[in-house]
């Protein structure tokens, strides 16, 4: 795959890039290590600083990082702007708790006694150098809910980004630059993904994030496996979204499309299929359809577009022939379903794909195995809260999950059976920085986020101290 910006909303390719030689990619790790050398001794205030100062100057650029992004892989203006602003937000949480949450922890005395320890302590050290391979989807936010923590905790690191957004790769490195990190502390690799392997092989490179594709994430883990390397792995999800009868019905649906839909629906934890109780399943489907054929699909730079285009020709085609699949075996599409027409102005060259739901899903269809990654939702009826848990369970995926209901009966049974890193209820999953986030079963394990996220790339340090020599 070229290193290049392709205007999703139109096929016109932008820029172009050459790939790093290996000169320059050695040059690059060397920087990092030797960096990490001394900006590990630095203070969490002066870290803090400037992280600060980068959150100010993400602030400052918002506008032209917003346009940048949603030229590189579509989605809309506005939620481009809210992706930079709650990047700045991230940034400015961890320079505010980082030194809290990575504090010496005291066990008791009494507890290490026996050990024969005068006292004792756990101390979180940065590792090192972290390679961070990272998706084009949300191509500032993946990549700041990494690197914040990762430079708050002492680490150094390196992105290899997507290789359809390396305006926003190398803007992130200029903003690390510009808030006056040391050189070295965090760099942008414009390579391809043969040259992962290559680099996370490198005994300088400690360990590894990646956020992507199961296929990726298996490969990547495979050679830090290898190697005996950390990694972190946030990758696929099919997020089901539970309606229960006691729910507010009307609030459901209307929240169900933004979780359909956030980002021309290419998001790992976007709600995907919608399990609705019987009860309630002829209401709710009828206000979900009715309002994602209300939506705007366009130009993703026009304020008024609510869908943009899928972020490349394949990822239509994905969508295409999983919508396909089910059809011909079945389902009915209710709404969309189909490439829009008449959009004009050079958008017919897009990679545009209607806002669609599709009912009557069997285990059969792809749809009902597959992460759909675009505006497509699936709609199941389930008898009761039973079979609503048989459904959503029924993937390999793991990421989230979403329930609608005032019963706290039910709450609870969900928190215990849903098989997710993430039950939210009576809203739609999103990330927050002072929320854990990750996945179970092959959405991948590790977390990011909150201490937890911290505390991924630290070496967690047992300190024991013996008597003194003038012990009794």
């Amino acid at each position: 795959m070229p290193i290049a910006t392709v205007n999703p909303a139109n096929g016109e390719t932008l820029r172009t890039f050459d790939a790093l030689g290996e000169e320059e990619i050695e040059r690059r790790i060397s920087a990092a290590a030797s960096t990490f050398r001394t900006y590990r001794t630095t203070g969490f205030a002066e870290r803090a600083r400037l992280l600060n100062r980068a959150a100010d100057l993400l602030d400052e650029d918002q506008q032209d990082i917003a346009r940048t992004m949603t030229t590189e892989m579509g989605k809309p203006l506005a939620a481009a702007r809210a992706e930079a602003a709650k990047c700045a937000k991230a940034m400015r949480w961890y320079a505010a708790h980082a030194e809290r949450l990575l504090a010496d922890e005291h066990p008791d005395d009494a507890d290490v006694k026996d050990s024969g320890a005068t006292k004792a302590l756990v101390r979180y050290r940065p590792l090192g150098t972290v390679l961070a391979v990272m998706p084009w989807n949300f191509p500032l936010w993946q990549v700041v809910r990494f690197a914040a923590p990762a430079l708050m905790a002492g680490n150094t690191a390196l992105l290899k980004h997507a290789s359809n957004v390396p305006q926003t790769a190398l803007y992130l490195g200029d903003l690390f630059s510009r808030a006056g990190f040391p050189d070295g502390c965090f760099q942008t690799l414009l390579v391809g993904s043969g040259a992962i392997e290559a680099i996370l092989r490198d005994p300088r490179i400690v360990a590894a994030t990646l956020t992507g594709s199961e296929p990726a994430g298996r490969s990547v883990a495979s050679v830090a496996g290898d190697e005996i390397k950390k990694t972190v792995l946030e990758l696929g999800g099919s997020d089901p979204y539970l309606v229960l009868p006691s729910a507010d019905v009307a609030k459901a649906a209307e929240t169900a499309v933004t979780a359909r839909v956030q980002n021309n629906g290419q998001s790992c934890i976007a709600a995907k299929r919608f399990i609705v109780h019987t009860d309630v399943y002829d209401e709710f489907a009828e206000r979900f359809t009715a309002r994602m054929r209300e939506l705007t699909v366009g130009d993703p730079l026009e304020e008024s577009t609510d869908v943009g285009p899928l972020s490349s020709e394949q990822g239509r085609s994905d969508i295409e022939e999983l919508v396909d699949d089910a059809v011909g075996q079945g389902a009915t599409a209710l709404c969309g379903g189909r490439r829009p027409a008449h959009l004009g102005g050079g958008l017919e060259r897009g990679w545009f794909y209607e806002p669609t739901v599709l009912a009557g899903i069997t285990p059969d269809m792809r749809i009902h195995r597959e992460e759909t990654f675009g505006p497509v939702a699936t709609l199941y009826r389930a008898a009761d809260l039973d079979e609503a848990l048989d459904i959503a369970n029924d993937t390999s995926f793991g990421l989230s999950s979403n329930v609608w209901t005032r019963d706290e009966a039910e709450m609870d049974r969900c928190v215990r059976d849903l098989e997710a890193g993430g039950v939210f209820f009576n809203g739609m999953t999103a990330s927050h920085p002072a929320l854990p986030f990750g996945g179970v079963k092959r959405s991948g394990y590790g977390r990011e986020l909150a201490g937890h996220g911290i505390r991924e790339f630290c070496n967690t340090t047992t300190v024991w101290y013996g008597p003194g020599p003038d012990a009794r």
